[in-house]
């Protein structure tokens, strides 16, 4: 079975809510979230390339710079009209698979700065064995178990008995996706139009590897974060 694996890393230019998120410094990391991103990429033994999708010359050049480290890396040069914040995910879904002959795809963001290359091959790992079990692709996320209550229905709506207030281990266990891993096969994307199946295998990360940068307090925090725990002293 062909298990070339190509990363698709989309940054594109323009950040609404976080000001040049992907590039700006990090936590003293000058190449911002995408250098610290590739760095952790090109650790990843399994895969075949490293696929930086872009409008944004400041992330070509941090791209160019990595590309000396790993020849892995690969610049796509997206069109405007698949990076705007009006683009169409299903659109960008459908462009992925036109720049990859690989065989299977893992899309990542650089805003989930705590996987490290490890995670990243357990979760491959677990995809290839997953999709030899029914499975036709893995999303990654975390459990979530915590009250959700309904405006409209003025109750929760993820009680599983008739208690009013019930053990939170007893509520309807969901699972919160976290936008770090969608791996799935080029077949998928070509026939489903999407970047993961209709069965997906749910790879679980603990909450700090989930955190996802959206806001300009989750980049602050993540700094924190990554000071305290990641940075290497």
């Amino acid at each position: 079975m062909d298990q070339s694996i190509s990363i698709f890393l989309p940054v594109r230019k323009g950040s609404e809510r976080v000001k040049n998120k992907n590039t700006k410094p990090f936590a003293g990391f000058s190449f911002g979230l995408l250098g610290l991103k590739l760095q952790t990429l090109i650790e990843v033994k399994e895969v075949s390339e490293i696929i930086i999708s872009t409008n944004d010359p400041e992330a070509i050049k941090i791209g160019e710079l990595f590309y000396e480290k790993s020849d892995k890396i690969k610049i796509d040069h997206r069109p405007e009209f698949l990076a705007s914040s009006e683009t169409s995910l299903i659109d960008l879904v459908n462009y992925v698979p036109t720049i990859t002959q690989c065989q299977h795809i893992l899309w990542t963001h650089v805003t989930s700065p705590f996987l490290q290359s490890i995670d990243y091959s357990k979760a491959i790992s677990n995809y290839f064995i997953a999709i030899s079990k029914a499975y036709d692709s893995l999303m990654s996320g975390v459990i979530f178990k915590n009250f959700l209550w309904s405006k409209e229905k003025h109750d929760l709506i993820n009680r599983i008995n008739d208690e009013k207030w019930p053990r939170t281990q007893d509520l309807l266990e969901l699972f919160e996706i976290d936008s770090a891993i969608f791996l799935a096969s080029r077949d998928v994307y070509l026939k489903q139009k999407d970047r993961i199946g209709i069965n997906p295998f749910l790879f679980e990360n603990d909450k700090i590897k989930s955190f996802d940068i959206d806001w300009e307090e989750d980049f602050k925090v993540a700094e924190a974060i990554y000071e305290k725990f990641f940075l290497k002293k």
